[in-house]
C-alpha cells in the first residue's frame, strides 16, 4: 500500500468542526493543507483555531514549540476551487447532502490532476451514489473520521461500487501514517459504526416503552454492569435527538424498512417537542438550571435468608462465589444444575437467556425464578439488573436480592422483560455486527475495532459474543424472537454457522 508523501498537498473543503479537525490532522502529519469554504472568512477562522490548538499542545508538551509553529504554517486558506489544482487528495466535509457532494467533486474533476484522490467524509450517504456523478468514480472513496477528528482514532475507509482498490489502500495507509486506526468497509447504509450501533439505542428505547425501568436506571445498569462509558439515554441526549433520530430513520429507510432498524415513537416525540437533549436543555433528562438529575432505582437492603448454594463453574457462578467469599458470606458449592448459578432458600438464580423469568419459571416448574443480567465483568460490576417470575413468592425473591447485595452488587429490579438490558443489547449488537460481516461489509476484526474506537464500546461486539458464547447469543436472540414474534430478532447466518461449527466468530 502506498502512503501519500508528506509533500503531497491535502485539500479540505468545508471548515466546520470536522473539516478543521481533518485539516489539523493532515498538517500535524507534515502535509501542506489548503482549506476552502464558501462562507466568507470561514477558512481563515478555522486556521486560527487550529493554530491555537497547536499552541495548546505545545504548552502541554505534546508538541515542541517549533513543531507547533511549523504545523501552523502548513495551513493555507484559499478562495476558490481552482486553487486546489495541485492537490493530491481532496477531502470534503461539507453539508450532508448527496447533490452538493456530487456537484463539488464533479466540478473538481476538471481542475485537479487525474491521479488526485477524492475522500468524502460522509457519515451516511452512499459513496457509490456520490461517485455516480463523476467521470472517474474509481478515484472516490469514503474517508470517514469521527468527531472530534484529532482525538478519535477510527477512520472508516469506505469503498463504493466503482472505487479502485488501490485508492482505498492508499487512503488506508495514509490514515495509518497520520496516527489513526483505519478499517475497510463497503458502502452500505451506516457503513460499520452507524449501522452496528443502532441496537444500543433501539433496545433501550424498547425497554423504556415497555416500562421495564426508568431511564436513569437503565443507563446505570449499562454503565455499571455493561461497562459502557455512557448509558443509551444520556448518550442520545449528548448526540442530539434530531441527529440520532435522523440517522436511525436514514438507515431504516435505506434497508427498506427492516424492523431491526425501526425508529422509536418515544424519540419521535422528543424530536417533535424540540427536546433534542443537552443542546436544547431538555431530552430524556432535564439540563436546565436548577434541574436535579434523577438517581437510578436501587433495591432497599434485604437480608439473604436461607442456605446459599452456588452451582457450576460458569463465569457468573465463579464471580459470585468469589464475591461472597470476600464478603465473609458462608455458602456451599455444587455441580451445574440446569444452568442455575445459585440457590438461596426457595429462590433460584439464573443468568437471563432471553426468556422472561415468568416464562422460564412456568417451563421449568421453578416458581421462585430470579434472573440476573449479563455483566462485562461480574468481578468488577457494581450493579446488576434482575427480574423475577410473577408467580414467585415475594419473600423468596427478596432473599435472592439480598444474596446479590451481600455479594456487593447494587440491585436494580426490572419489570419482567425478556433479556433484561445488557444481555439483549449485547446480543443485538453482536448480531448486527455478524450480519455486517456476513454481508461482506467488513471483517470481524474491523467490526470490533470500529465499535471500540468509534463509539468507545468496552469490548467489540463479536469478541463479546465469543466471550459469552455464540450458542448463548443465538439462544437469547431466538428466545427474544419467540417472545416478541418479530423478525427484528432473527439470527444472523454467520452466528448460526459458528454455532453449528462449534467455533467462535474469531475462529
Amino acid at each position: 500500500m502506498s502512503v501519500l508523501p508528506k509533500e503531497a498537498i491535502i485539500a479540505v473543503v468545508g471548515t466546520g468542526a470536522m473539516g478543521a479537525g481533518i485539516a489539523q490532522i493532515a498538517a500535524a502529519a507534515g502535509h501542506p493543507v489548503k482549506l476552502l469554504d464558501n462562507r466568507p472568512g470561514a477558512a481563515e477562522r478555522a486556521i486560527d483555531g487550529i493554530r491555537a490548538q497547536f499552541a495548546k499542545m505545545a504548552e502541554k508538551g505534546k508538541l515542541t514549540a517549533e513543531a507547533a509553529t511549523a504545523a501552523g504554517t502548513r495551513l493555507i486558506a484559499v478562495g476558490q476551487a481552482a486553487d486546489l489544482a495541485d492537490a493530491a487528495l481532496v477531502v470534503e466535509a461539507i453539508v450532508e447532502n448527496l447533490e452538493a457532494k456530487q456537484k463539488l467533486y464533479a466540478d473538481l474533476e476538471s481542475i485537479v490532476a487525474v491521479d488526485c484522490i477524492f475522500g468524502t467524509n460522509t457519515s451516511s450517504i452512499s459513496v457509490t451514489a456520490i461517485g455516480a456523478a463523476l467521470k472517474h468514480p474509481e478515484r472516490l472513496a469514503g474517508l470517514h473520521f469521527f468527531n472530534p477528528a484529532p482525538l478519535m482514532a477510527l477512520v472508516e475507509i469506505v469503498s463504493g461500487l466503482a472505487t479502485d482498490r488501490a485508492v482505498a489502500d492508499t487512503l488506508f495507509a495514509t490514515a495509518s501514517a497520520w496516527g489513526k486506526t483505519p478499517v475497510h468497509a463497503k458502502s452500505t447504509p451506516g457503513f460499520i459504526v452507524n449501522r452496528v450501533a443502532r441496537p444500543y439505542y433501539a433496545e433501550a428505547l424498547r425497554l423504556a416503552q415497555e416500562g421495564a425501568a426508568d431511564n436513569a436506571t437503565i443507563d446505570a445498569v449499562m454503565r455499571e454492569a455493561g461497562g459502557f462509558r455512557m448509558g443509551p439515554f444520556e448518550l442520545m441526549d449528548l448526540i442530539g435527538h434530531d441527529v440520532n433520530f435522523a440517522v436511525t430513520n436514514s438507515v431504516w429507510r435505506a434497508f427498506y424498512n427492516d424492523q431491526r432498524f425501526l425508529p422509536s415513537l418515544i424519540q419521535q416525540e422528543l424530536v417533535d417537542a424540540g427536546f433534542y437533549g443537552k443542546k436544547s436543555g431538555r431530552g430524556f433528562y432535564d439540563y436546565r438550571e436548577g434541574a436535579v438529575r434523577p438517581a437510578a432505582q436501587t433495591e432497599a437492603t434485604q437480608a439473604p435468608t436461607g442456605k446459599i448454594t452456588v452451582f457450576g463453574r460458569s463465569t457468573a457462578a465463579k464471580s459470585l462465589a468469589g464475591r461472597l467469599e470476600r464478603s465473609g458470606q458462608s455458602f456451599s458449592r455444587a455441580p451445574d444444575h440446569d444452568g442455575m448459578i445459585a440457590e438461596i432458600g426457595r429462590a433460584a438464580l439464573f443468568v437471563t437467556d432471553g426468556r422472561s423469568a415468568t416464562q422460564r419459571a412456568s417451563e421449568s416448574g421453578v416458581a421462585n425464578t430470579v434472573l440476573i443480567d449479563l455483566a462485562l465483568d461480574y468481578d468488577k460490576a457494581t450493579r446488576l439488573a434482575v427480574a423475577a417470575a410473577e408467580q414467585g413468592d415475594p419473600l423468596a425473591i427478596a432473599s435472592a436480592i439480598g444474596l446479590l447485595q451481600a455479594a456487593g452488587f447494587a440491585v436494580s429490579r426490572f419489570l419482567d422483560v425478556p433479556g433484561l438490558a445488557v444481555m439483549r443489547t449485547v446480543a443485538m449488537l453482536a448480531n448486527e455486527a455478524a450480519d455486517a460481516v456476513n454481508q461482506c461489509v467488513c471483517s470481524a476484526g474491523a467490526a470490533d475495532s470500529a465499535m471500540c474506537l468509534g463509539v468507545n464500546y468496552p469490548r467489540g461486539p463479536l469478541a463479546w459474543a465469543d466471550q459469552v458464547g455464540v450458542a448463548t447469543i443465538r439462544t437469547v436472540l431466538a428466545n427474544l424472537g419467540a417472545s416478541y414474534g418479530e423478525d427484528r430478532y432473527r439470527v444472523s447466518p454467520l452466528l448460526q454457522r459458528a454455532v453449528f461449527a462449534g467455533r467462535n466468530i474469531h475462529g
